[in-house]
């Protein structure tokens, strides 16, 4: 490996699944704010909007995760645009 490009701070961090409050725990190099306790040691948290474990191809099940209302937001931001369009097709 080439010195220098890889990050030196890898630490043991919990990896939390927000949808179904599933954690995990991994190495990784991840920037936090937070940590959280499990079985009596402390880990760096960092919180995930979805994993494996929620995710609709390894659960089968579809569901549409809208955090934060990204999805509103979205369609807020370029409904002119598909005004414009839709009125060009007309």
């Amino acid at each position: 490996m080439k010195k220098g490009i890889h990050p030196e701070n890898y630490r043991l961090v919990a990896f939390k699944d927000m949808s179904n409050e599933h954690v995990f725990i991994t190495k990784s190099a991840a920037n936090t704010k937070e940590t959280i306790e499990i079985d009596g040691t402390e880990y760096p948290l960092y919180k995930l909007e979805i994993s494996n474990t929620s995710h609709p191809f390894y659960t089968g099940k579809m569901k549409l995760v809208d955090t934060a209302g990204r999805v509103d937001k979205f369609r807020n931001r370029y409904q002119k645009h598909l005004d414009q369009r839709n009125q060009n097709k007309n």
